[in-house]
């Protein structure tokens, strides 16, 4: 293991000093702001590796699982095993939970991930691993044993609602087949999981042992079948023939998947082609259902997203200014638009709710309207248009992480 990088460290600090003071007010060669919290235990973090200018640090938790109180969502539980996100969609929502660590430069949410392991569990004298410093991941089954017993009936627990639970990083650490391995041991949860990634076959095996005596549904998100598209707005995220696949391969095991086409980016990916050709192939890979939801962008994203639409669609950068301007989502109209044709399609496909929980949860998303996007579930009927984020938004959203 690494020793902790202190010249990372540094950078940290500096990023806080210069995100809480204007350069006039400044003063040259001024001490840091004194790091508190989770920004602290992020600064201390042991640097692991490095590759594809993704940089991998350690987070001390206290819990696992998170409760999520805000009341736009259908969920009352959270997992997310990493902060930060190397897909690096274009259009992530997520990224401002970096900020809680004070790092403000939106693009780092890709550039540095954060992997959990729990707090104050260093292996004593002749314990295995004693000696050999703290991996990621470790205590996280423990943990998470601790807190599932907070775990009410009907409480619903998402996993990967901030952060995808199956990114490269995945790959390297299991962090989240740690936590999986956990939950196989357990019964009577209700868990959902929501990826891009193709990854999340190798874990078939604990899936079936999780259903067995839990209720598990997973999502994959795929917004697109255009390879060469999502290349551009989501670069680092798998190929969507092998996410369909992945839907595919998980219900022939006998695991529930369908797919999430989240968001439906306007004049990109809501061509009435697009999104039947999505549907045919949900219907054809054995998927549950099919849910569409538009995007709504915030302030975190649209940092991002805006400049990246200068650069690769710059006919509709100022029709999305336009549109977005002093709000998040997009008009009743075109939500309704998107909802009326996705309801025909799933007509026209015969895809449909499977079971009585489906249809149940479906009724209480309708009340959750950001919900496809953010917490990931399923497409919704629009909402009433609201003009900014509700109020106690920005308090509330700690609770998704």
């Amino acid at each position: 293991m690494a020793a902790a990088d202190h010249s990372y460290l540094f950078r940290f600090s500096e990023i806080a000093e210069q995100d809480n003071c204007g350069e006039e007010q400044c003063v040259p060669g001024s001490a840091p702001i004194r790091l508190v919290g989770i920004a602290k235990l992020a600064a201390e973090g042991d640097k692991l590796r490095q590759g594809h200018n993704v940089e991998y640090f350690t987070l001390e938790s206290r819990s696992i699982l998170n409760r999520c109180t805000a009341p736009r969502m259908p969920f009352t539980w959270t997992i997310n095993p990493y902060r930060g996100c190397e897909f690096a969609c274009k259009y992530c929502y997520a990224r401002y939970t970096h900020e809680f660590l004070e790092i403000r430069d939106n693009i780092e949410f890709e550039r540095k991930i954060f992997l959990k392991q729990a707090a104050g569990l260093e292996p004593k004298a002749g314990e295995p691993g004693a000696g050999y410093g703290r991996r990621p991941g470790d205590g996280l089954q423990e943990l998470l044993r601790r807190d599932l017993k907070k775990v009410k009936p009907g409480e619903e627990i998402a996993i990967g609602t901030a952060t995808d639970p199956y990114q490269p990083a995945e790959r390297r650490f299991g962090l989240t087949r740690t936590i999986l391995a956990e939950l196989a041991q357990h019964r009577g949860f209700e868990i959902g999981i929501v990826t891009k990634s193709d990854l999340v076959m190798r874990d078939i095996d604990l899936f079936q042992r999780i259903a067995e005596h839990n209720s598990l549904f997973i999502n994959l998100t795929i917004t697109t079948l255009d390879a060469q598209l999502a290349r551009i707005l989501e670069p680092r995220a798998p190929r969507p023939d092998l996410r369909m696949n992945a839907v595919k391969e998980l219900n022939a095991a006998g695991i529930d998947a369908g797919v999430i086409c989240a968001p439906v980016v306007p004049g990109i990916t809501d061509s009435v082609q697009s999104l039947d050709a999505l549907v045919r192939e949900t219907k054809h890979a054995g998927g549950k259902y099919i849910f569409a939801n538009p995007l709504f962008l915030k302030p975190c994203s649209a940092s991002v997203f805006l400049p990246f639409l200068d650069k690769e669609f710059p006919k509709l950068a100022e029709g999305y200014r336009k549109r977005y301007e002093g709000k998040a989502f997009v008009e009743k109209a075109y939500k309704r638009r998107i909802s009326d044709l996705m309801k025909a399609l799933r007509t026209k496909y015969n895809v449909r709710w499977e079971s009585r929980r489906d249809q149940e949860r479906a009724r209480k998303l309708k009340e959750h309207p950001d919900a496809a996007q953010m917490g990931l579930f399923y497409e919704l009927s629009p909402p009433e248009e609201k003009p900014e984020l509700p109020l106690g938004y920005q308090r509330r959203r700690r609770s998704m992480c």
